[in-house]
């Protein structure tokens, strides 16, 4: 398991280190970084997944909760919170945490929050290769559609996005990626700066699922790189390899998103890279 350790004191981030490297999962254990503050926190889990993440409450710039919220849904571990002080319990397991150590942790009690810990994520990469079949299978299948003879008015050609009191035709080229976040869909375009001479990225929300507007888009021209993103190939600029074999895309305007392990290697074979 990959862990993080977000704490404020150093002699309780060394106690923790020492405890995990005597507990009886420390050969399946491997701490990939610390930190110090909530903001450097988010910055890290940012940049790195990690599977397990023990994680202070009281902490300076964000604290624990805020930590989590600032956090997207798919990049976060398995939280196991660390603290001094009992009267949070109840909103830890709110916020989906699997344990709640008070310190100075028992031996005993690390032991059955890595085991808690261990079993779900066992369970999400379960899921997740599960998840990457019948994608996999979705894709397949809106190849073997493509293949067949088609209208080319069978997909999007413009794309209604009610605004404010008005309703936008967006043209379906301008469509950099469609990202789904807590049930909420919002479809990144990219528009003329009337400030810049470079184009920006802006987001409007849309009553659609990503399933119902993905089966609108060209899979000619569209791939769903994630179960919560869809990504235009035009707009790919860059591949950056990224964690556990992952790739993390640079769309126009800067925009960017992560492809999941699974998706990588399809879109790999799809550019042809």
């Amino acid at each position: 398991m990959r862990i993080v350790i977000a704490d404020d004191e150093a002699p309780a981030r060394k106690r923790l280190q020492k405890l995990l490297a005597n507990s009886t999962f420390k050969d399946g254990i491997d701490i990939i970084g610390e930190a110090e503050d909530g903001v450097e926190a988010v910055d890290f889990l940012s940049k790195n997944k990690a599977d397990v993440l023990f994680l202070d409450i009281q902490m300076p710039g964000y604290d624990g909760f805020e930590v989590l919220d600032r956090l997207h849904p798919d990049n976060r571990p398995v939280v196991v919170f660390t603290t001094a002080f009992d009267e949070y319990a109840i909103r830890a397991f709110d916020a989906n945490a699997v344990d709640y150590l008070l310190k100075p942790i028992p031996a005993d009690r690390l032991d059955e929050a890595l085991t808690r810990a261990s079993k779900l994520v066992s369970k999400r990469e379960a899921n997740s290769d599960q998840m990457a079949r019948l994608l996999d299978w979705v894709d397949a299948k809106a190849i073997e559609i493509s293949g067949e003879p088609t209208s080319s008015d069978d997909y999007l050609e413009k794309l209604s996005i009610p605004y404010r009191d008005r309703i936008l035709i967006i043209p379906i080229e301008n469509v950099i990626s469609i990202e789904i976040n807590e049930g909420i869909t919002r479809v990144h375009i990219l528009e003329d700066d009337p400030t810049s001479p470079r184009p920006r990225v802006r987001q409007h929300i849309v009553n659609y699922t990503l399933d119902q507007l993905g089966g609108m888009l060209d899979p000619a021209a569209f791939m769903r790189i994630h179960r919560s993103a869809i990504v235009q190939f035009g707009h790919i600029k860059e591949l950056i390899p990224w964690f556990s074999g992952r790739y993390k895309l640079v769309l126009s305007g800067s925009h960017e998103v992560i492809a999941s392990r699974e998706r990588s290697k399809t879109l790999k074979e799809r550019l042809k890279v």
